[in-house]
């Protein structure tokens, strides 16, 4: 099992972050540090392999940490959960040695991506000495990379994708939910994930969460550029 460290001082993201972690196989929370201290001081007691971190944190901040971390030679990895976005903060954390960066808000599918992902490679590191350039590859490259132009992601319909884009463009930049849009459009929660997450990455929609007072958060998405014509060219 992967032992794995929560740093995040809101307790509702780290509630959030701990029931997603269950339900990815092969990781292990041993314990979740509401501060940079609270963080060194269970790196000093415990045997941690990777740390899911935020980046803005009271008193000390998660570049602290990283740079504590590589400046003690602790074998530990991590990966950035933060709602930082600027490309100074992920630059940052990537020159630190981070080996994946989640913008917050996120669906489990990316986190579970990101998860997989490192799970994998430490399994295939394993007991091994050399790597391929192969294996090295399945690493270093990245596996999700940006749909080619006006080549829909496997799984996806033009058909569909039309109707999803013109019931969004309804709604007059109103916010609305995944399982919303699978009503209108009459497919499931799950196809309308995928829908959603490619609109998402090609920069016409946008998704925050929302936290109520009990319970999992709430995604909700808007369109952002209704009068994209980049979109156009995937139906």
């Amino acid at each position: 099992m992967i032992k794995v460290l929560i740093v995040e001082d809101d307790p509702m993201v780290a509630e959030f972050n701990r029931r997603y972690l269950e339900q990815v196989g092969g990781f292990e929370l041993i314990a979740v540090a509401p501060s940079v201290a609270d963080a060194l001081q269970i790196l000093d007691r415990q045997e941690i392999n990777l740390i899911l971190l935020d980046i803005f944190m009271p008193s000390m901040n998660g570049f602290d940490l990283l740079a504590q971390i590589r400046k003690l030679g602790q074998g530990v990895d991590v990966i950035v959960v933060s709602a930082a976005c600027d490309s100074q903060s992920i630059k940052k954390s990537l020159r630190y040695g981070a080996v994946d960066y989640l913008i917050k808000p996120f669906e489990f599918e990316r986190f579970n991506t990101a998860l997989a992902a490192y799970r994998d490679w430490v399994t295939m590191t394993k007991g091994q000495e050399k790597l391929s350039q192969a294996e090295l590859d399945k690493r270093l490259l990245h596996p999700n990379p940006l749909p080619v132009l006006n080549e829909l992601p496997k799984g996806l319909t033009r058909n569909t994708l039309k109707t999803v884009w013109e019931n969004i463009q309804e709604m007059k930049e109103r916010s609305f939910s995944t399982e919303e849009m699978a009503n209108r459009v009459g497919v499931s929660r799950v196809s309308m994930r995928k829908y959603l997450g490619f609109l998402t990455e090609i920069g016409v929609i946008e998704m925050e969460v929302i936290y109520g007072s009990v319970g999992r958060p709430v995604y909700q998405h808007r369109c952002i550029k209704p009068e994209n014509n980049l979109i156009k060219r995937y139906f």
